[in-house]
């Protein structure tokens, strides 16, 4: 694409942001800033339609952005303003430095009423630690892992295996690891492991890595740990609230956390703003949805991820500095909680 059509492009999805209606060649001549004619912007719209970028409703000779139009925009040609200072200065303390589940709280409360759309929080990971470890054969080369927390909770996971383990094995392998790292958290016992493996039959060896990396999966229930707010505040979106079916969807993905989890546990692993498009990334279920993320940290660490969820016409250049923002608040809240030194400049970069 020649500068011209970024900047035709640009323009196009900016004023769908904020009028919601397809934008047609007299808007495009009147915003661009281009000394263009309405034919040569006709032409470059049916260029940017050919590549699917845009769309033509066939109620109108405008066009509207397509979830890969959002894509190159997010990605190349928006214009991101961070938040005046004296902005920045009224959120700073918005989130007190309270217990954890109050953090999330009002991290997600601050998301919803700073979007107008609704916040989502993970709860920081806690290291989940265990008393017993056992084996059970259900044959097919499957086993159950058997997980007893020190409180007594049991928690079970059906391990796909590639050999068929001896009930002796088994015995082996659970009773080694809950006589030498009962007590530990799986992310402790598997830096342990690496030290100790030589000193391990390779089958033992290799059933513990299996039970350690599936081990935090059997005691964790990641849709148990997020906080949602705002929700209701997606039902004065026009292009999801006039479908009925879709409405009742993404209340589903609302109530059972499942897909939010999934999509916040791949945020997760980007060090900075992460943005989903709906029809453009697998991990958001409807296609007008849009979702953008950021982590947050304790000790250096990422341990949880937040974001703004809303419809793919949101205005993403004031959505990235809000997500930002409340992702160091909430690192500094939790810094302090924990008594040590956050720094609460932002180190967020953004990634699409």
């Amino acid at each position: 694409m020649d500068n011209r059509s970024r900047q035709l492009l640009k323009t196009l999805i900016e004023r769908y942001i904020i009028e919601g209606q397809p934008v047609g060649s007299r808007a495009l001549s009147k915003f661009s800033g281009l000394d263009l004619s309405p034919a040569t912007i006709r032409n470059v719209m049916s260029d940017l339609e050919e590549m699917g970028l845009v769309a033509s409703p066939h109620t109108s000779a405008g066009r509207i952005p397509t979830p890969k139009g959002y894509r190159l925009f997010v990605d190349s040609l928006i214009t991101v303003q961070p938040l005046m200072p004296e902005q920045t200065a009224m959120l700073e303390g918005s989130i007190p430095a309270d217990a954890p589940s109050r953090v999330m709280a009002h991290a997600a409360s601050l998301l919803s009423n700073l979007s107008h759309f609704a916040g989502v929080v993970t709860a920081p990971r806690r290291a989940v630690l265990f008393r017993h470890v056992e084996f059970l054969r259900l044959g097919d080369r499957r086993l159950l892992l058997i997980v007893v927390t020190p409180d007594g909770e049991v928690h079970n996971k059906i391990l796909q295996v590639e050999a068929d383990y001896s009930p002796s094995l088994l015995i082996e392998a659970g009773n080694h690891l809950t006589s030498h790292y009962a007590g530990l958290s799986f992310e402790e016992v598997r830096r342990r492991l690496r030290n100790e493996l030589a000193d391990l039959r390779a089958d033992v060896a290799k059933l513990m890595l299996k039970a350690v990396d599936e081990g935090n999966a059997a005691v964790e229930d990641p849709t148990g740990a997020i906080v949602i707010s705002g929700e209701h505040r997606l039902m004065d979106v026009s292009e999801l609230s006039l479908d009925v079916s879709r409405l009742r969807h993404l209340f589903d993905v609302f109530e059972q956390k499942k897909t939010l989890a999934k999509l916040l546990e791949s945020a997760v692993a980007a060090n900075g703003i992460r943005i989903y498009i709906g029809g453009d990334s697998d991990l958001v279920p409807i296609e007008e949805l849009s979702v953008v993320t950021a982590p947050y940290m304790v000790d250096g660490q990422i341990v949880g991820t937040l974001g703004v969820i809303g419809p793919t016409r949101m205005a993403y250049d004031r959505m990235i500095p809000i997500v930002d923002i409340t992702a160091r608040l909430v690192t500094t809240a939790l810094a302090q909680l924990n008594g040590s030194d956050e720094p609460s400049s932002s180190t967020h970069k953004a990634k699409a």
